[in-house]
């Protein structure tokens, strides 16, 4: 059974096995973090076309007896002011991954923190108050890169703690994604958010069937 240290104590963590002792897939991981991240796009990228941009009903000159070249509108592409040819629109960059696959992805990122020993367990209750020097007490050996900590959704206290942080992000354990652990050199979590985390990364009887 893996097990992780607690910050700021002697105690650890128990770690379910099919959860954080998983192998590492690395092409799933890989999948999974491009469509995480290509769904966090917004998408709200537009241009205008001819027929959006102001001005340009009347024709510049006449068609014919100039020398120059026949134009209908100032608004043409070829115009300074004018519409964009081709330009991009508002759209999604979702891209589907399936469940199954998510949740093995899940598994391989905390099994690699956990294999590294770059994962922490949190004592949310030492918290009664709100205490940035309390957090920064307990990351101080650990401040090697960025630190992640993973939440439940009544520990607030300990989120108002360590959110002032640098170089620590806190979320909930719900909202985690693929790309967010992965890309944390540690992981530090609560009981409260390593059984959230085991109960979205735990394998259902189907799915073992279908395996």
């Amino acid at each position: 059974m893996a097990d992780a240290p607690i910050l700021g104590g002697s105690k650890k963590l128990t770690l379910d096995d099919a959860v954080f002792g998983a192998p590492f897939n690395g092409p799933l991981v890989h999948e999974t973090v491009i469509a995480e991240l290509a769904a966090r796009r917004q998408g709200t990228h537009s241009t205008r076309t001819r027929g959006m941009v102001r001005g340009g009903g009347a024709k510049p000159w006449r068609q014919k007896g100039t020398g120059r070249a026949r134009q209908g509108t100032i608004r043409a592409p070829q115009w300074t002011g004018g519409g964009v040819v081709f330009g991009p629109s508002p759209r999604h960059y979702t891209v589907k991954v399936n469940r199954k696959a998510r949740k093995a992805a899940l598994r391989s990122a905390l099994s690699l923190h956990a294999e590294r020993g770059s994962l922490f367990g949190l004592d949310a209750g030492t918290f009664d108050a709100p205490s940035t020097k309390q957090a920064a007490g307990l990351l101080e050996d650990r401040r090697g890169g960025s630190v992640l900590l993973l939440l439940g959704s009544e520990e607030a206290l300990v989120a108002k703690s360590f959110r002032n942080l640098s170089r620590v992000n806190v979320l909930p354990a719900e909202a985690a994604g693929v790309a967010d652990i992965v890309g944390a050199a540690t992981l530090v979590a609560s009981q409260e958010a390593i059984d959230a985390l085991t109960a979205r990364g735990a394998s259902t009887k189907k799915e073992e069937a279908s395996a």
